[in-house]
C-alpha cells in the first residue's frame, strides 16, 4: 500500500481551490456574484473530504478466520462465479460468496469491489456506500468549480463587449471575433484560471462517467470485480443459467430490485437479516 496517490489527490485539490480562492472568488466577489454560489464549492469540498476520510479509514469488510463462517451465510454461492468450499491460499480461510483476496491489502474482503489507490483502501461491503458518496461529492465539487469559473469568464467577456468585437485578418479584412480567438484572449489575460477551468471540466466529465458506472453497479447489485468477471465469462445479469451440459452463463442472483439494491449499499445485510428474508 502506498500513500502516493493520496498525496497527489490532496495536492490537486489544494491547487484547484488555491487558484479558485486566490483569483476566481475575489474577482467574482468584485463582480457582485451571489455569496451562496461562491461558497457552494467549499461546502461540497467539506462533504467530499469527510467521505474521503471515512472511506479511507473504514474497514471494508475484512474476512478473518473468526468471521468467515458467518460471512459465508450472508450471500448465496451462485455456482458459477463463486463456488462453495474454496479456500484462500494466502489467508487460509474459506472464501464467502462475493469475496476476493486483495493482493495490495493482503487480506480477503467481503463483497469486494476493487482496491482504490486514491483512498488507499479496498472498497467492500462496509464502505461501498461511503465510496459512492465520495464519488458523487467529488464530481459535484469539480462541476461547481467549473460552473462558477465559466460564469466568471463569460461575465468578463460580456462586460468587455469582446464577443461583438472584430479583428483584421492577414489580408487586412475585418472579421468578427470567433470562439477560438476569445479563448486565446482569455488564456492570455487569465492563464491560470483558464488552465484550471480546462482541468476541472475534464475531471468532471471523467468522474461523471465513472459515477454513472458506479450507480449502475449499485442499482443492479453488482461489484466492479463481478462485472469484470461476468464479461470474461460471457455472462449477462439478465440471462438465465444454461441447461445441464452446456457452458454456464453467469446470472446475477443478488439483485433484489432497484430500491433494495441501493439500500444494501448503505446498509449491508447481516446473517440475521438474511434469515428473516
Amino acid at each position: 500500500r502506498s500513500c502516493l496517490f493520496v498525496v497527489l489527490h490532496v495536492a490537486l485539490q489544494a491547487a484547484v481551490f488555491g487558484e479558485y480562492t486566490w483569483e476566481v472568488f475575489v474577482y467574482c466577489w468584485e463582480l457582485q456574484f451571489q455569496l451562496p454560489l461562491l461558497l457552494l464549492p467549499y461546502l461540497l469540498l467539506a462533504a467530499n473530504l469527510g467521505c474521503f476520510l471515512l472511506c479511507s479509514r473504514a474497514n471494508p469488510g475484512t474476512v478473518t478466520k473468526s468471521n468467515a463462517a458467518c460471512l459465508a451465510k450472508v450471500y448465496a454461492y451462485d455456482g458459477v462465479m463463486f463456488q462453495r468450499g474454496l479456500v484462500c491460499p494466502t489467508c487460509a480461510v474459506q472464501k464467502p460468496a462475493r469475496s476476493k483476496h486483495c493482493s495490495v491489502c493482503r487480506t480477503c474482503v467481503h463483497r469486494f469491489d476493487h482496491h482504490c489507490v486514491w483512498v488507499n483502501n479496498c472498497i467492500g461491503a462496509r464502505n461501498a456506500g461511503v465510496f459512492l458518496l465520495y464519488l458523487l461529492s467529488l464530481t459535484a465539487t469539480a462541476g461547481a468549480v467549473a460552473a462558477v469559473t465559466a460564469a466568471f469568464l463569460l461575465q468578463v467577456l460580456l462586460l468587455s463587449n469582446s464577443m461583438h468585437g472584430t479583428y483584421l485578418d492577414a489580408q487586412g479584412q475585418e472579421r468578427p471575433v470567433g470562439i477560438p480567438l476569445l479563448v486565446q484572449h482569455l488564456f492570455l489575460t487569465f492563464p491560470r484560471i483558464v488552465f484550471m477551468l480546462g482541468f476541472v471540466i475534464l475531471l468532471t466529465l471523467v468522474l461523471g462517467g465513472y459515477c454513472s458506472f458506479s450507480l449502475y453497479l449499485a442499482l443492479t447489485n453488482q461489484t466492479t470485480n463481478e462485472w469484470c468477471k461476468a464479461r470474461r465469462l460471457g455472462g449477462s445479469p439478465h440471462l438465465p443459467s444454461q441447461p445441464h451440459g452446456r457452458p454456464l452463463v453467469h446470472r446475477n442472483i443478488y439483485s433484489k430490485g432497484i430500491w433494495r439494491n441501493l439500500k444494501e449499499i448503505f446498509n449491508p445485510p447481516t446473517v440475521s437479516e438474511r434469515k428473516k428474508r
